[in-house]
């Protein structure tokens, strides 16, 4: 009979492995629960099964000391934002509503704008008030300066310089013409000539004089001259004087048109000395630049002046930086999404002014640092560390304990416009991030400043433990979520389905996902399909035809995977057995969709020097994971057979029809059976797949993925017929995991197919070999027609041909032809 022909044991179905249908899928438990529909049950506040982690969050949240920030870490779909910052509402509502921060220009350094810390609520109050105060002024100051009384006495002084400039120059002039000299005014300046009878003397006729008189003429211009020269260098000083004199009009003008306006703006902020200071800083430079805002033009009218930034009056303005005002009170708490430098820390923006950049305090803008300062921020940490600078930036703000505005234009040498230097802000945050574990603890091996900043992590769970108890907190969190997001009530059946999946989601039986996104989306299909219906409440149909829809959505490499198979394309046998030929399985995740594909796996053995290579390893297709389970048959081979000789074999494994990475152990177990085939030289069961890790002892270990591998192979034997003894032999470990599919437990129910609990190695061949393993006899021997017997008996064969090798000298090639023992 040749090895196609071999047909399984007869009492492979009735085997003490095969498991009966009843442990194949648990069935939920609402016997802890009353009720009819979802809207029978009362909402659950905050997250079930998560204690740990929220223990961790109300620590970290309370503790008031330098570093305790917290990082939540879980899995993608745990609704740890919600949870965590449900928790922080309740904490901060009872805790002091933090100060309002406003920027006010720095009269002495512009360029560094002045920080004022107010109490909560009042920036709003301090900005309207110096508004008032500007359009008050704005008002107020023209109609001073214009007014009769500042009028008449800047009309005195500028008579004053007049008449001290007409005094002198008509002294002079007096003077001239008693000696027959006039003062003519030219273009260039004043100028000295003879005169007869107020008349210049013509140069002709000065000329034809004689010339003792036109000396005396020339002797009485110069002296003349110099007594000019000094009331021209007296001009520049009366000017000044009066200068000076109109200077501190103006000052005392001002002092007494600002007085006023400036004490009502004043008198609302006495209890803050930083506002006071400030408003007094407004009154000095009200009065010393009171010329930049009122000045007379060409017309006589009062001008304001341009600075180029909108109103000179701006300057006097209050930039609200941050206020509590209009929010309720307790500390805010503050999620930012998209955590680049600017939106952290705050930015400085630019106007273009006829083809330049400029700034001031007023464009000064707050960061989410600023906002939640004084209370908590909440950021994702991936998000954080993929934008440039601000994770350092985050770090240098915890450590110092302010928050300086940073422009990261400056940092790359983009921009070499002048800037503003605001003052720091202190710093008083409690940090919370969120993140995968992995990123957690690469982040904390890689960075060792995440211990000094982050010291409180909130772990949280991804399932909790499956009990009656924690079944009917799982329905209540159902009937939240149909309840929060308006879907109709569910019954008790369609309750008990969603429970059952959140068991298959968690990969166990015994266990119950917390990933709250899952539930709730399977919640909302489900919904959906029973409005399609029309039926008033979602039932067990309905839940189930949304979990067949999103399968069918995701499906089609699965079913072009299995098409490959029944066409042949991919050989798989499902009848009859093979030596050295077994059906491994693996998983495959694409998209969030996991399905199970059969592969067949081949070994072919020949003496040689101890080897048993990995095809895959040597292509480079093997993980580092599969490779140590390859490696792991040669330890059990070592250790288990023919101890008094040395280990002469040279056995081949590959993954037939592999094209791409092979990775995880879950298949050494099937690698193992199919090495110990080629042995033995025992044909193997097609029709029953192995999946399972093993260990150097020979022990079956559990593996993940076990529902969608036995329902992989289920597939393939249903698609071409189900012949009873088809089944999966998966390890003992696993059989807590089971949570299958109807139409899979149906059939095991009725006998057309199997599901195997393996626990070693023994079990396993033998019942993919039909025949006993064999045991040690008390001469310590395996009994010659057992598969230990006749793997054990082969390998001495091999061992003997490698000493005749030896003896004669010749070498044992790689490829030299196997000969029978």
């Amino acid at each position: 009979m040749s090895p196609d022909e071999l047909e399984p044991a007869d009492h492979a179905a009735n085997s003490p492995l095969r498991l009966p249908a009843e442990r194949l899928y648990r069935p939920a438990d609402l016997s802890a629960v009353k009720l009819e529909t979802t809207a029978d049950l009362q909402p659950i506040d905050g997250l079930a099964g998560q204690q740990r982690a929220l223990d961790a969050v109300r620590f970290g949240s309370r503790v008031a000391k330098p570093g305790f920030n917290l990082f939540a870490i879980g899995s993608t779909g745990a609704r740890m934002h919600e949870a965590v910052e449900a928790m922080l509402r309740a904490t901060a509502a009872d805790r002091p509503t933090p100060s309002d921060w406003v920027y006010v220009n720095n009269f002495a350094e512009p360029h560094r704008p002045c920080a004022i810390e107010l109490p909560a609520g009042r920036a709003p109050q301090f900005r309207d008030a110096m508004r008032c105060l500007i359009e008050d002024l704005k008002a107020a100051l023209p109609v001073v300066f214009e007014g009769e009384d500042y009028q008449t006495r800047r009309g005195a002084i500028d008579e004053a310089f007049q008449k001290k400039q007409a005094d002198a120059f008509a002294e002079l002039r007096g003077k001239a013409e008693a000696k027959g000299i006039v003062i003519l005014r030219t273009p260039l300046g004043f100028a000295l000539a003879p005169a007869r009878n107020g008349q210049v003397v013509p140069p002709d006729e000065f000329n034809a004089l004689p010339e003792a008189q036109k000396r005396a003429v020339q002797e009485a211009i110069q002296g003349l001259e110099k007594d000019l020269e000094r009331i021209v260098r007296q001009i520049p000083s009366w000017e000044k004087e009066r200068r000076d004199e109109l200077r501190k009009l103006n000052r005392d003008t001002a002092k007494r048109a600002v007085s006023q306006p400036i004490d009502d703006a004043k008198a609302g902020f006495t209890d803050i000395a930083r506002v006071v200071e400030h408003v007094e800083a407004v009154r000095t430079d009200l009065v010393e630049n009171i010329a930049m805002f009122v000045m007379k033009g060409d017309g006589d009218e009062a001008v304001t002046i341009d600075t180029g930034s909108g109103s000179p009056f701006d300057r006097y303005e209050v930039n609200v930086l941050v206020t509590q005002a209009g929010r309720a009170q307790g500390q805010p708490i503050v999620q930012e999404l998209h955590p680049t430098l600017s939106n952290l820390t705050g930015r400085i923006e630019y106007l273009s002014r006829q083809g330049a950049l400029v700034t001031n305090f007023r464009l000064i803008k707050a960061g989410a640092m600023h906002r939640a300062n004084g209370g908590y921020l909440l950021l994702d940490a991936r998000s954080l560390l993929t934008e440039p600078f601000s994770w350092t930036a985050l770090k240098r703000a915890l450590r110092r304990r302010e928050i300086v505005t940073e422009d990261v234009g400056r940092f790359l040498g983009l921009t070499s416009t002048v800037s503003l230097e605001p003052d720091p802000i202190p710093l008083d945050v409690k940090v919370i991030l969120f993140g995968d574990r992995l990123l957690y603890y690469l982040l904390a091996a890689l960075d060792p400043e995440l211990g000094e900043h982050f010291k409180v992590l909130a772990d949280f769970e991804d399932d909790i433990d499956r009990s009656a108890e924690n079944e009917a907190v799982l329905a209540r969190l159902i009937a939240t979520i149909a309840r929060h997001d308006g879907l109709r009530a569910i019954d008790r059946d369609g309750v008990a389905l969603v429970i059952e999946h959140a068991a298959r989601v968690a990969d166990h039986a015994g266990k119950l996902t917390l990933l709250v996104d899952q539930i709730r989306d399977l919640v909302v299909e489900a919904d959906f399909w029973a409005g399609e219906a029309d039926g008033g409440v979602v039932s067990r149909a309905d839940v189930q035809r949304a979990l067949d829809e999103r399968v069918r959505r995701n499906s089609r490499l699965r079913d072009r995977a299995r098409e490959t198979i029944l066409q042949d394309v991919a050989l798989i046998d499902t009848t009859g057995a093979r030596i050295g030929q077994i059906n491994g399985l693996s998983v495959i995740e694409l998209g969030g969709f996991r399905f199970g594909r059969p592969t067949r796996i081949t070994c072919r053995v020949r003496p040689g020097r101890g080897q048993v290579v990995d095809i895959e390893r040597e292509v480079k297709l093997g993980g580092p994971v599969h490779s140590k389970g390859v490696l792991i048959l040669s330890g059990f081979l070592a250790g288990r057979y023919a101890l008094d000789t040395q280990m002469s074999l040279y056995a081949s494994l590959v993954f037939e029809q592999s094209y791409a990475g092979v990775e995880g152990d879950s298949a050494s177990s099937a690698e193992l059976y199919a090495l110990l085939s080629a042995l033995a030289g025992i044909a193997l069961r097609q029709d029953i797949a192995v999946t399972g890790s093993v260990n150097q002892h020979g022990e079956i270990q559990a593996i993940g993925g076990v529902n969608e591998k036995i329902e992989g192979f289920f597939d393939i034997c249903k698609a071409r017929g189900l012949t009873g003894t088809q089944g999966v032999a998966i390890p003992k470990a696993n059989v807590q995991h089971l949570m299958l599919r109807r139409d899979v437990i149906d059939a095991c129910a009725e006998g057309r197919f199997g599901v195997y609990a393996i626990a070693t190695v023994d079990e396993g061949i033998s019942l993919l070999a039909g025949r006993p393993a064999g045991e040690r006899g008390a001469d310590g021997r395996y009994p010659a027609d057992t598969v230990n017997g006749l793997v054990e008996e082969r390998l001495r064969a091999f061992a003997s041909i490698r000493r005749r090798f030896d003896e004669t000298g010749r070498p044992l090639q790689e490829g030299a032809p196997e000969e029978a023992p």
